[in-house]
């Protein structure tokens, strides 16, 4: 059981966040909707994202966790420190000494929030320089952290590997409140209409209210390997994959009665991503390798589409009509791959090779680029000046 978490905690980066951001851009793992899917992307297309090519890439330290885009800012972790760079060029703007992390950050009203997964700190930064504005502790040396923040109506949620939820003041980190779950929280928290929706390595998806941290409900996966995907919500409905083998939830956001429910055999450590009705998923680590898509309100399959390998971690980003994916293969060499698929068919549109295993990170689609971190790189993808 211990190695298993240690490889879920370096791999797993199912990053969830609620913060403002631009309509286009990615400011958060799920977007201020929480759901992966970014509607304002109207650049890449299913006719076109085929042309994509590489714009640039840089050298990272580290390929964890799942680059954020805000304001023309990429901000991702590599290594010891948050980077920020320019989205056009990947020119650094700054970095901030974090002491490394497995999590994605959040921005916010001009505010970075990221997590120290070695420190144990919540670090508030000021965006345009990397100044630190407040730190926080919510856990201790040892207490590897793998939640990103989400931020919501001026309140920073995280969930730590002290097995609390936190709510901090973004403003001041002042703490608001904690709540207890029964194991670490490395599944990061979705809010949304004034609840936060977190998982917990104890098996358990935990509902709690947003201004005072009362549980209102939970539901219970099962299995013995708990819960690290993260939730996605929509239209009133949460849902969230199992590390157990269970495959994919889909509970009623305001009582968590068990809606539906898909069987995916092999483990979801995947965050699900929402858009026009149907549910996108990844499934896990070794014995099954596809992407899913099922029907939103029934959890009927409608396409699955097999990927080389033997499964990912990543969680899938959907944009006018494509769904981009990370694939893990260790069969090969470690080759990974990140693909773009047709949303409505599950036809294959593109795919590009990294050299490295795409798991536990995810990308992120904004402005007509693509963004990810494998192989010890920030990779940028778009088209030609002269496509589109």
């Amino acid at each position: 059981m211990k190695r298993i978490r240690i490889l879920v905690l370096i791999l797993c980066a199912c990053f969830v966040s609620a913060a403002s951001g631009q309509e286009d851009g990615w400011s958060e793992f799920h977007r201020p909707d929480m759901t992966r899917w970014n509607p304002g992307e109207h650049v890449l297309n299913v006719n076109n994202v085929g042309s994509l090519t590489l714009k640039w890439d840089q050298p990272e330290d580290n390929e964890w966790d799942s680059p954020i885009v805000a304001n023309g800012v990429v901000y991702v972790s590599a290594g010891s420190s948050l980077y920020a760079r320019k989205a056009s060029t990947g020119v650094k703007l700054w970095s901030y000494a974090t002491g490394g992390t497995f999590a994605s950050a959040a921005v916010a009203d001009g505010v970075v929030y990221v997590v120290g997964t070695n420190t144990g700190n919540m670090y508030a930064l000021k965006a345009s320089t990397g100044a630190l504005l407040w730190s926080y502790p919510i856990g201790t040396d040892g207490d590897t952290i793998t939640s990103s923040p989400a931020v919501a109506n001026g309140v920073v949620y995280v969930g730590s590997g002290d097995y609390n939820v936190y709510a901090l003041n973004a403003s001041t980190g002042a703490l608001l409140w904690s709540y207890a779950t029964g194991d670490t929280v490395d599944s990061s928290p979705a809010v949304a209409n004034g609840v936060v929706y977190v998982g917990s390595v104890d098996s358990n998806v935990y509902a709690l209210n947003a201004t005072t941290g009362v549980p209102l409900w939970s539901y219970s996966i099962g299995g013995f390997d708990g819960v690290y995907s993260s939730p996605a919500v929509a239209n009133g409905v949460v849902y969230v994959g199992s590390s157990d083998g269970a495959g994919i939830f889909a509970l009623d956001a305001s009582t968590g009665a068990l809606l539906w429910s898909y069987d995916i055999p092999g483990d979801v450590y995947s965050s699900p991503a929402v858009a026009n009705g149907v549910v996108y998923v990844g499934s896990g680590y070794k014995g099954n390798n596809y992407l899913y898509a099922l029907d939103a309100t029934t959890g009927v399959k409608l396409w699955s589409y097999a990927t080389p390998g033997d499964g990912s971690f990543s969680s899938p980003a959907v944009a006018n009509g494509v769904v981009y994916y990370g694939t893990a293969n260790t069969n090969d060499g470690g080759k990974g791959e990140i693909y773009a698929m047709n949303a409505s068919t599950g036809v294959k549109l593109w795919s590009h090779a990294t050299g490295s295993l795409l798991i536990g990170n995810a990308p992120a689609v904004a402005n007509g680029m693509v963004y990810v971190e494998a192989a010890h790189k920030l990779w940028a993808f778009g088209l030609k000046k002269d496509q589109k």
